[in-house]
């Protein structure tokens, strides 16, 4: 019996790691801080909250375990490299809009010469 308390013991570990995010303010983005080993969410938040007491104010803090984040395998990052003839995505590609609106600028018509349409007519 000790033998087979041993075993299911090392099976799981009583600590997880849990990687710890916080914001600044309400409208500010989620950032990644640091890892920390707990057995729980709750300890793992409390951890966290006293490790931002000693440091810099936060709004909000998230607990996450490190084994519920999923990350691409090699098969998936694959797919995100992009095809060589796809410049119109990017904005580089669209450098020709500023001249073209500098011409369109340059044609539009100024105060007088709209009022000049009016012929006395505006008082």
């Amino acid at each position: 019996m000790e033998q087979m308390n041993e075993v299911s013991m090392n099976e799981v570990p009583f600590y997880e790691e849990f990687q710890v995010f916080s914001r600044k303010t309400p409208t500010s983005q989620v950032q990644e801080q640091f890892t920390l080993l707990a057995p729980n969410h709750e300890i793992a938040l409390v951890m966290a909250q006293e490790n931002f007491m000693r440091r810099e104010e936060v709004c909000d803090i998230w607990v996450v375990k490190r084994s519920d984040i999923r990350s691409m395998n090699s098969e998936e990052r694959a797919v995100l490299k992009r095809i060589d003839n796809k410049d119109y995505r990017t904005t580089k590609g669209y450098g020709y809009l500023a001249r073209i609106w500098r011409e369109a600028e340059q044609g539009m018509f100024d105060e007088k010469e709209i009022l000049s349409w009016s012929k006395g007519r505006v008082k």
